[in-house]
């Protein structure tokens, strides 16, 4: 069985060997050891801090197989971004160039450098390891997120976003930085990326354009793919975009990949989660059912949520009856309660 838990110290060998194999372009789990262990740290100190307000919070997760005790994914949410550290976008505009004289008018794309999305919530750090990636387990992992919001909201901004990774070439680099690198930056893409792995983001501010560019102006190359997503991300912006999350015009700085937004109370797990008892069936076969559902406790530093066959929801009693064995993954006794969608709906 797969569980999805709060991340602990314990958990830095796997964390570190994830980050390796998610490689470039994935900057909230750089391969720095002082980072990764400062990571888990403000992790564990938001799980057990008590909030009232969304701040700089930063809950990260870790998705364990229980038969084996192997950390085979990682999920994350940020409460609050750019409070701390700013959060820097292009923002795509249109202009109007017009001249009565002589008839003409213009409609013209701008990117302006903003950082308009301080104080909302981030849904960010989902990775899962390739032999894990069937089953419903890539769609959990980004679903279990929600569960957690839906339950503790007072921790979370009204508006959530999420950031795609753009596309790249066939050698891994993203088109849209060779223009940056050229006029304004002049190092390589894998040292950007590892400088804002580590926090260090001072040189956005210092050496970005500071003025409105005219998308027309840039190469070709970089203008195809502005909003768009790396191949191996349209999975998941598809799930988001059912989820209804969409996109307003904002786009990451360095590969271009369009940043999604929804209001958190709008978010359909977070709207169709239902809260119930639970009530644990002598064996699994009578607490079996026709869909597959995640399920997840209502704790915050002991949270615990997993997905299974194995837990039906009895719309006439309202409970939500589970397998001894979920029960003992979640942690959950009889008459507690538990928040749960269906997985396996569209």
């Amino acid at each position: 069985m797969l569980v999805i838990r709060p991340i602990t110290a314990a958990d830095f060998a796997a964390l570190k060997q994830i980050a390796i194999e998610s490689g470039h372009g994935f900057t909230s789990l750089p391969v720095h050891d002082g980072r990764l262990s400062q990571k888990i740290e403000h992790a564990e100190k938001s799980f057990n801090a008590v909030v009232t307000t969304p701040g700089d919070q930063g809950y990260l997760f870790v998705l364990e197989d229980t038969d084996s005790g192997e950390i085979v994914g990682t999920t994350g949410i940020e409460a609050a971004v750019g409070l701390q550290t700013p959060l820097y976008h292009f923002q795509q505009n249109t202009v109007i160039h017009h001249s009565a004289e002589l008839n003409v008018m213009n409609q013209l794309t701008t990117l302006t450098l903003c950082n308009d999305y301080t104080g909302a919530s981030e849904i960010c750090t989902l990775f899962l390891r390739e032999s894990y990636r069937r089953n419903h387990a890539g769609r959990f992992l980004s679903k279990v997120r929600f569960l957690f919001m839906a339950e503790h909201p007072q921790r979370f901004a009204s508006k959530v976003i999420a950031e795609m990774r753009g596309a790249a070439d066939k050698d891994g680099q993203p088109p849209f930085w060779n223009w940056l690198q050229k006029l304004f930056l002049t190092i390589d893409f894998p040292k950007a990326d590892q400088l804002i792995g580590v926090g260090k983001k001072a040189f956005i501010a210092e050496l970005m354009p500071r003025h409105p560019i005219y998308v027309g102006l840039l190469p070709e190359s970089a203008q195809a793919v502005i909003g768009q997503v790396h191949e191996n991300t349209k999975p998941a912006l598809r799930m988001l975009e059912k989820e209804g999350f969409s996109h307003r015009g904002y786009i990451d700085l360095f590969d271009a990949g369009p940043t999604v937004e929804a209001p958190l109370n709008q978010i359909k797990s977070v709207a169709a989660s239902k809260k119930v008892p639970v009530k644990i069936a002598a064996d699994t076969t009578s607490a079996q059912g026709e869909h597959t559902l995640a399920v997840a406790n209502t704790a915050i530093k002991d949270f615990r949520a997993s997905f299974s066959k194995a837990a039906r929801f009895d719309e006439a009693a309202n409970i939500l009856i589970i397998s001894p064995e979920l029960a003992a993954v979640l942690q959950l006794s009889n008459g507690e309660m538990a928040r749960f969608i269906y997985l396996d709906k569209a």
